[in-house]
């Protein structure tokens, strides 16, 4: 009987200033790893290798031990240690890239028609102009929130520390139906309110409970391409509905006969800013009991109304528990806080309970807690007023600034709620041209272009435009990127 081949380990160098045991396990296992016929090689003893490469013999031991128990080597008694015999890893053709990894298809594969709709953007440092989605951060009460987390922690919360009610805290749920029955009109009970990881989650439950493959859902066009993208993911047909001053166009309900939901914000469209009016909200909802069809009501800045007082929710006006109304405490505290809410209508609060157990079971406990303070001692309400009154005065000073140097660019309406405005476009072109050169004056600025619903028609009115947010600048800031504008659009 041969011999048993040895393993080349010729090449390997140990360098001085990084763990050593660190280093050798590295070799070994890509040594065994990238050579397909190393499978039942012999390996030296740790005492030869420790000579061989100048380091401690208890080096080679524990790496040898580590190999071992991840099934890479094996011993065998009274003869030495070996490579394991282990399954060969398939082979790259020379032609493919081997950093490209491209994952099999299946055929009810749905994630590509998902990724139609996703505009997620990472932001990075403090915000700036004219950045979308962000409140105005600096007005955030930082020292009385690190105050209510370090209360909470401070208490030895251990009757806080397992897993909670899948529902949320009871303390939060109760406070946030107490705010809405006040603040919004909304009558509900705490038993109906689930605590999510922000409205997106609350919109993707929604679909996941509701929603199977190929059900049709209708959406605001232009719309927020994150609410039709969790939508798709599910493997629902997306349909746009054209939205005017009014809102949506509830008449245009009629073309798509089978849909099973709608999903509208009705307090402040994205990206238009329109409000749906009270005859759209009565005939949307009598579409939804006729049909016996679903409405998600997102209340999108429903925070931020200007004039006036706030629209009446169509969740407390919905008399046959259609509507699922979903709220988030992004707008007014901060966007990476992720806590929202959905108020499910109660003959679905189990059914949601459950998909909220399996999707992410609560968010996390101390946050809760924080905000269910910082609601109780009135924090909240005040903060609210004050974020307003900043977003009102950023609002009008990008109003200002932009009818005295950008009317040109085209006409900027004085928006009566939400936190961004709509600068409507002839062309594609211009669009595109006026952001890159607003990108190169350090000055952020969204294409309308992007939120309609991939398919819709080049003819539709309004299409190509700018969205510009204003609440996350200071007054400032607004004028100074304003003037930048200027200097780079002086020839458009």
């Amino acid at each position: 009987m041969s011999a048993p081949q040895s393993l080349e380990l010729t090449g390997i160098t140990l360098k001085r200033g990084r763990k050593l045991s660190a280093q050798l396990y590295d070799a070994l296992r890509e040594l065994i790893i990238g050579n397909p016929r190393s499978s039942g090689m012999k390996l030296p003893a740790s005492r030869e290798l420790a000579e061989m490469l100048d380091i401690s013999r208890n080096t080679v031991v524990n790496v040898y031990e580590r190999l071992f128990a991840e099934g890479f080597i094996e011993t065998r008694v009274g003869d030495g240690t070996y490579v394991a015999r282990l399954p060969a890893l398939p082979k790259i053709s020379a032609q493919s890239d081997p950093l490209v990894v491209e994952p099999q298809m299946h055929k009810s594969y749905r994630l590509p028609v998902a990724s139609l709709f996703n505009q997620h953007r990472i932001h990075d440092g403090a915000p700036k102009a004219f950045r979308i989605g962000i409140p105005a951060i600096d007005h955030f009460p930082f020292e009385t929130w690190a105050r209510l987390q370090t209360r909470f922690w401070r208490s030895r919360p251990v009757n806080h520390m397992g897993y909670g009610h899948p529902a949320g805290e009871p303390q939060l749920r109760e406070l946030i139906a107490h705010y809405l029955r006040h603040a919004r009109g909304l009558k509900c009970e705490p038993s109906q309110i689930i605590i999510t990881a922000g409205a997106q989650q609350a919109i993707m439950i929604c679909a996941a409970l509701l929603l199977r493959v190929d059900d049709e859902v209708v959406v605001e066009n232009p719309c927020y391409w994150a609410a039709a993208g969790a939508f798709s993911s599910v493997g629902a047909k997306i349909y746009g509905l054209d939205v005017d001053d009014e809102g949506m166009q509830t008449s245009q309900l009629r073309l798509i006969p089978d849909a099973r939901l709608a999903y509208v914000s009705p307090s402040c469209q994205y990206p238009t800013g329109a409000t749906l009016s009270m005859a759209r909200r009565l005939e949307l909802l009598q579409w939804a009991q006729e049909r016996k069809s679903w409405i998600i009501e997102d209340d999108y800045d429903g925070e931020y109304r200007y004039s006036g007082t706030p629209l009446t929710p169509l969740a407390a006006i919905d008399q046959s528990n259609r509507v699922l109304y979903i709220g988030s405490f992004s707008k007014v505290m901060y966007p990476g806080l992720r806590l929202g809410y959905l108020v499910a209508p109660k003959q679905l609060v189990e059914q949601f309970l459950l998909v909220r157990t399996m999707a992410s079971r609560q968010p996390p406990m101390s946050d809760q807690m924080a905000m269910a303070l910082f609601l109780s001692e009135g924090h909240f309400q005040q903060h609210s007023r004050r974020m307003r009154r900043a977003a009102l005065a950023r609002r009008d000073a990008l109003l200002e600034a932009w009818d005295q140097h950008l009317q040109h660019i085209g006409h900027m309406s004085k928006v009566s709620s939400g936190l961004h405005v709509t600068i409507r476009l002839e062309t594609y072109e211009k669009e595109q041209r006026l952001i890159a050169l607003a990108n190169a004056a350090g000055v952020e600025i969204t294409p309308l272009s992007a939120s309609w619903i991939p398919g819709s028609s080049d003819a539709s009115a309004g299409r190509y435009g700018l969205v510009l947010g204003f609440a996350s600048v200071k007054v400032p800031d607004i004028v100074l990127a304003i003037e930048s504008l200027k200097r780079v659009w002086a020839n458009e």
